[in-house]
């Protein structure tokens, strides 16, 4: 099993000067990953979701990051490929600049996105909005690995063009998509690229998701030259010693993530402050969490409390097959110091478990 960070870089109650320590914090967040042996920082793509994530232009800060580390890996968990958010020639040259400017430690995760609130900002035809990504992320490849690169389809002719500079990873950096729903992780197995999924499931439900995906993948007919045969998922994390105090802070952060994101994956098109609790839940609710969490009818969503509970949770991952848990760590509630804590503990007391 895998263990790696997750980055919205969530904000609730945004003020200028907390916009600007959440980067900084994050920046922190994964030089400490780095520091522990965390295997990958993954961080998103999104625009205009307020509070939610206020990560827009994620190919700066992994630069950074980059910069700033020595082994972790460099994850895009996802860059949007609809030709008016990221061209495929920009997206191929700043994947490359940036595998070779961290020697070669990029994760590169492709997505359409989900909202009304990107798709108008950007004039995306929804329309159209699988094939878009699916051209994109057939050329991609291809890009990196011609001398002179040309190509006529139905979203974008390209004259014959030399794309500089080549990723060092040999044939190409690892390929990933984000999945929803279960026949998109069958989708992205038969085009041999690696599942990043959410985690929201029952165990058996979850293990039927990944068994549909490792028979794709067998009879995949890979995009690039390079099968990825690897299955993710995001679950909220917050792992402290003293298991109520982690259970305050993870199940609150857990929830306004869940809220947050619902508020913005829904039919409307919200703008501005999001209408959700930021507090503590109620102390019996709080009891009734911590009671279920690891009883079987608990979803495979979470994994908060001490390092005890944290491990018998992480083992339900492992028995149905997850190859990468994408630990969301930092929420919109989560303070920084509690976040650090966790990512140290989590590093200590769990992942050594897994090795």
């Amino acid at each position: 099993m895998k263990f790696s960070l997750f980055f919205e870089m969530q904000i609730a109650d945004p003020t200028p000067e907390r916009e600007v320590a959440i980067f900084h914090n994050c920046v922190e967040q994964a030089k400490l990953a780095d520091e522990l042996g965390y295997h990958c920082i993954w961080e998103v793509e999104h625009h205009g979701l307020y509070e939610y994530s206020h990560s827009s232009a994620p190919e700066v800060f992994l630069a950074y990051i980059a910069a700033q580390t020595k082994r972790i890996r460099i994850g895009h968990g996802c860059t949007l490929l609809p030709h008016r958010y990221n061209h495929p020639i920009r997206i191929a040259e700043r994947i490359a600049t940036l595998d070779i400017l961290s020697q070669g430690r990029v994760n590169w995760g492709t997505a359409k996105s989900g909202t009304r609130v990107e798709r108008e900002a950007f004039e995306i035809d929804q329309g159209n909005i699988h094939e878009q990504w699916r051209e994109a992320v057939e050329i991609i490849p291809r890009m990196w690995e011609a001398d002179v690169f040309s190509h006529k389809g139905r979203f974008f002719d390209i004259p014959p063009t030399c794309i500089v500079p080549k990723p060092v990873q040999k044939p190409h950096p690892p390929i990933f998509a984000a999945c929803s729903k279960p026949e998109q992780a069958v989708e992205v197995g038969e085009l041999g690229l690696g599942a990043l999924n959410l985690a929201i499931y029952q165990d058996e439900m979850l293990a039927q998701r990944v068994r549909g995906y490792r028979a794709a993948v067998a009879r995949a007919r890979p995009l690039g030259r390079l099968v990825n045969n690897h299955f993710a998922c995001n679950p909220a994390t917050l792992v402290l010693k003293d298991d109520r105090k982690a259970c305050q802070y993870g199940f609150s952060g857990a929830l306004f993530f869940l809220k947050a994101m619902v508020h913005y994956y829904g039919a409307t098109r919200p703008v501005g402050r999001i209408n959700i609790s930021r507090d503590f839940l109620p102390d019996d609710q709080l009891q009734r969490f911590m009671e279920l969490r690891n009883t079987p009818q608990s979803q495979l969503s979470s994994i908060i409390g001490d390092p005890n509970s944290a491990r018998e949770m992480v083992q339900r991952f492992v028995n149905v097959g997850v190859d990468e848990l994408i630990l969301v760590m930092q929420t919109g509630t989560t303070p920084h110091e509690i976040t650090m804590e966790s990512i140290r503990t989590f590093a200590e007391e769990v992942m050594p478990h897994f090795s």
